[in-house]
Formats: C-alpha cells, sequence, structure tokens
C-alpha cells in the first residue's frame, strides 16, 4: 500500500522547476527582449486614459494630415502627425493599443476557461460524452472565423463585447483538442491508476493530478494564442466588422487611411509597427515560455 499512496501524494515533479520559471524566463535574450517590450505596451496601452497628450477624438480641420514633427501647430505638438481629421496620431494609437490589449487579455482567459473544462471532460470521460462534445469541436474549426465574425455581428451589431464572443466562440476549440489529447494519455499513467486504486474521485485525480500536468501546455498556448487575437481583432477592424468609430482601434486607424498611403505615409504606418511589436512580443515572450515549461525541451523527463 506504500507505493500507491507515495504516487498519489506526489505524482508530478514539477514543483522545483515551477518554482524558477521566472528566473529561466528571463535566462535568455529573447526572454528579456519580449518581457521588456511587452511590459512597455502593456504600460504604454493601459496608462493611455493617463499619457495620452490630447483627446483621440477632437478634430482639427485647421492641422490635417500633417506629418510627425516636434513643431507646435495651433500650440500643440503632434509627435506622430496628424490625420485627415486633424485628430493626433499618438493620442489614438495609445487608446487603440489599449483596446488591442484589452481585447486579447479578454478573449484567451474565456477560450482556455471553456477548452480547458470540456479538454479535461471528453479526455477523461470519454464515451457519448467525448464523441458529443468533439463533434461540437470539429463544427466549430469548419467554420471560419470571418464568416462567423460577419454572422455574429449581423445579429448583435458591432461592439467589443461582439468581437470578444466572436474570438472567443472561435479560439476554444483549439484548447479543448490539445487538452482532450493530454488528457487521454495521462488518464492512463501510474499515478492516476494509483489514485483510483485508493478511492480518489474523478474530480480529485482532475484537480490533484492530471490539471496541473495539462496547466504548462495550456499556458504556453494561451501565449502563443494571444498575437493570433490581437491579428483577428485588428482585421476586423480594417474591415470595418470591428471596434466602430469614435474610438480608435490599431486596425480601424490602417483601415481609414489606406487611401492616403502614398500621401502620408505615418497614418497606415504608425498602427502597423504597433500591430507588429505587440504580436512580436507576445511571440517572443511564448516560445521562451514553452522552452521553459516543456520538459522535452528542457531535459527533463515526463512527470
Amino acid at each position: 500500500m506504500a507505493g500507491p499512496t507515495l504516487a498519489f501524494e506526489a505524482p508530478p515533479a514539477r514543483s522545483p522547476a515551477r518554482g524558477s520559471t521566472v528566473r529561466r524566463l528571463l535566462g535568455s535574450p529573447s526572454g528579456v527582449g519580449g518581457v521588456a517590450l511587452l511590459a512597455i505596451l502593456v504600460l504604454a496601452g493601459f496608462g493611455a486614459s493617463f499619457v495620452t497628450p490630447y483627446d483621440p477624438s477632437a478634430q482639427n480641420l485647421s492641422a490635417t494630415v500633417r506629418p510627425p514633427s516636434l513643431a507646435p501647430i495651433d500650440g500643440r505638438v503632434h509627435a506622430l502627425g496628424t490625420d485627415q481629421l486633424g485628430r493626433d496620431v499618438l493620442s489614438r494609437l495609445l487608446v487603440g493599443l489599449r483596446i488591442s490589449l484589452l481585447v486579447a487579455l479578454t478573449v484567451v482567459p474565456l477560450s482556455t476557461l471553456l477548452g480547458l473544462t470540456v479538454g479535461l471532460v471528453t479526455g477523461y470521460r470519454g464515451g457519448w460524452v467525448d464523441a458529443a462534445l468533439m463533434r461540437i469541436v470539429d463544427a466549430q474549426l469548419s467554420i471560419p472565423t470571418l464568416l462567423l465574425a460577419v454572422a455574429v455581428i449581423a445579429v448583435l451589431k458591432t461592439g467589443l463585447p461582439q468581437i470578444v464572443a466572436v474570438l472567443v466562440i472561435a479560439g476554444w476549440p483549439g484548447y479543448a483538442r490539445v487538452v482532450r489529447a493530454e488528457v487521454l494519455a495521462l488518464r492512463e499513467r501510474e499515478f492516476a491508476a494509483a489514485a483510483r486504486a485508493v478511492g480518489a474521485s474523478d474530480l480529485r485525480i482532475l484537480a490533484q493530478h492530471v490539471l496541473p500536468n495539462v496547466l504548462p501546455t495550456v499556458l504556453v498556448l494561451g501565449t502563443l494564442h494571444l498575437p493570433v487575437v490581437i491579428i483577428f481583432e485588428a482585421a476586423l477592424s480594417f474591415l470595418g466588422l470591428g471596434i466602430q468609430p469614435p474610438t480608435p482601434s490599431l486596425g480601424q486607424m490602417i483601415g481609414q487611411a489606406q487611401d492616403l498611403v502614398w500621401q502620408a505615409w505615418w497614418m497606415p504606418a504608425i498602427p502597423g509597427v504597433a500591430i507588429t511589436l505587440v504580436v512580436l512580443a507576445f511571440n517572443l515572450v511564448g516560445d521562451r515560455m514553452r522552452d521553459v515549461l516543456d520538459p522535452r525541451l528542457r531535459g527533463v523527463g515526463p512527470s
């Protein structure tokens, strides 16, 4: 009885690794660069309410389409220029960055929670529950995200909640599939069998033994999902299906400037660079977290 009890009490040997995750995350130039860049962007985005130079919706028709300059125009300095309505590009950029980050940081946790729950249930229970839920996942994966967005927005109109709903619906099946595959393997491992042998309930096995082994994979998947969400949000806003004026968003700023690429290069280029930097930061952090948390990549055997 002693053997199964020991396996039941401490199945995965991941605790020491978790304690040094942050140190190992910052143990490479890419990790440090990604975290630093992401921190700057998050501070800029969520501090936009306090640091925007001017009202992002305020128009000044006497200062339209002005290039980036530190020279005052009507007593105002537009470091990143103005758009076709004389609105300050820097102020709009900061608010648009906040919108993109807010959407991503809302969609990914909701998608993760829904996909993780479905994956745990289907992978552990199997049978008709697995078959039914996986057919729903297959059906959802067969619907293009853009088509889904058009259908949802046609019914619910445009807005931030609708964008979040579309991207959550589009994102959760990927988590469900990955988690289900991991649970199918974990439920047959020795520590799960030992837990069942001593009378542990299915809920306890899932919570104490399966879930801790699945979470690193889900965490990496979520980090890599963040830039995908940002790109989708920008694409929807670019097409006029996302955030609506007067609230600025990065994709909307590019869409409004598509006819002025040659006359006012800064209008599409600056939000485009912002999207690139956000995606780059999340990708750097996500790749480094994969290296840190995947035992196959850091030379640690499976738990």
